[in-house]
């Protein structure tokens, strides 16, 4: 895209990659995160007003004595002072102002004007489909298209019998409903659930869902006639997660290393794919999405798919829905659902004895858990109040059948993902 300027940031498998990305871009300029093998040819067509070196290296990797004979600055932040600091900060603003000379123009005003712009002119009079989930990403995917070619964009909801309770009616209310999309529902509980019978290994289940998602939107754009473009809600801790660099991949996300090799589509249109998720949802606001749907916490394209530990049976999805359900219905009881990013709980595949009515269980443990992140790529736990956890823990246990254990998780991301799966 030609709105920004690029400075690229050459991740040399440290820790503070992904903050000083976020860093670059909360100052208004755009940044591109490479890995320690990428090419210099590659950062080259990049054009980069300059290089930020980060991570830990004895200076010897031939990537680092390539970039610093581009002829741009090189900022080291082995040198920098401690970049969460005042002094990291004026460090980098300056760099980035009055070495590089940045303009400034990396702001979701501007993206969301020019991404309409292109995607107005790439489409045409041709036909999109959007594989619309109801969360932030696909949800601001959906409104660019929208507003770009309203005529040419058909949604199409897909319930693969792995949303939280209630979730599918009110997102049929709201992007059909309320803001008068072309919307198609389509109920496909049973044919996941039956692709994903007896399959428990974390990222088979993710690429089958992923795969099965696209073989679902196949069969009905047969029924629409010709479509063109898909569209989805790739966001760049996807890509970042799927592998860059030596470090490989975390894990795979059903936008991208979940995709099959043979789709029936000319082309993919991930209009949000360089976005962090605060990026996203700023251009949400922008173009006048609902505060509500702009706000909504992050859920995962699989699902409770990866919130359900083991084998993805209708009964366990059923208990962990009833489980998850009380849970944030609590926290915003407290008043605390505007205070988290993320809340949800997660059913184990593990059973421990218990009492109920006292006749001897033998039922599941759930595990409660609640982050604080900006954009996906690092996370704190929440130090919830035990009032809370008290009242939910007690909730469950007494009206949902299955469960008589329930843990709160303690871990940051990383060492932790997110998601458990």
């Amino acid at each position: 895209m030609d709105i920004r300027q690029t400075m690229v940031i050459v991740d040399l498998s440290g820790k503070c990659n992904q903050l000083i990305a976020r860093c670059v871009r909360n100052l208004n300029v755009y940044c591109k995160l490479v890995g320690d093998n990428a090419k210099i040819e590659d950062i080259k067509k990049d054009q980069p007003i300059g290089i930020i070196l980060t991570g830990e290296s004895d200076g010897a990797r031939p990537i680092e004595k390539a970039v610093k004979e581009l002829g741009v600055p090189v900022l080291d932040e082995r040198n920098m002072a401690d970049i969460e600091g005042e002094a990291g900060m004026a460090e980098l603003r300056d760099f980035l102002y009055n070495t590089c000379s940045a303009k400034g123009d990396w702001t979701m005003k501007a993206f969301s004007e020019h991404m309409i712009s292109e995607l107005r002119e790439k489409i045409g009079t041709k036909k999109v489909l959007c594989a619309l989930s109801g969360g932030v990403d696909s949800a601001v995917c959906a409104a660019l298209i929208h507003k770009a070619a309203p005529e040419s964009l058909t949604c199409v909801y897909v319930n693969h019998g792995l949303m939280r309770k209630n979730e599918s009616e009110e997102i049929v209310r709201i992007f059909g409903a309320e803001l008068g999309m072309n919307l198609i529902y389509i109920d496909a509980e049973d044919r996941f659930l039956g692709k994903l019978k007896g399959v428990t290994e974390p990222e088979a289940k993710r690429k089958i869902i992923g795969e099965e998602f696209i073989r679902v939107f196949e069969d009905e754009a047969k029924k629409i006639g010709s479509v063109d473009f898909l569209v989805q809600g790739t966001i760049y801790p996807d890509i970042i997660e799927s592998g860059i660099g030596s470090k490989g991949l975390v894990k795979s996300h059903h936008n991208v290393g979940g995709l099959p090799d043979v789709i029936d589509f000319d082309e993919i249109l991930e209009p949000v794919r360089d976005l962090f998720k605060d990026e996203v949802r700023k251009v949400g606001r922008e173009i006048g999405l609902p505060e509500a749907q702009v706000n909504r916490q992050p859920f995962p394209g699989p699902g409770l798919g990866v919130r359900c530990i083991g084998e993805l049976r209708k009964e366990r999805l059923d208990i962990l829905r009833d489980v998850d359900f009380i849970f944030r219905e609590e926290i915003a009881k407290a008043g605390w659902d505007t205070k988290i990013w993320q809340y949800f709980a997660v059913l184990t595949d593990m059973k421990s004895v218990g009492v109920r009515d006292e006749v001897r269980t033998y039922e599941y443990t759930v595990a409660l858990r609640a982050i604080h992140s900006i954009d996906a790529m690092t996370a704190e736990f929440v130090h919830l109040p035990y009032e809370i956890l008290t009242a939910a823990s007690r909730r469950i246990t007494d009206e949902v059948i299955g469960v008589n254990r329930i843990v709160y998780d303690i871990t940051s991301k990383p060492p932790s993902t997110i998601e458990w799966e």
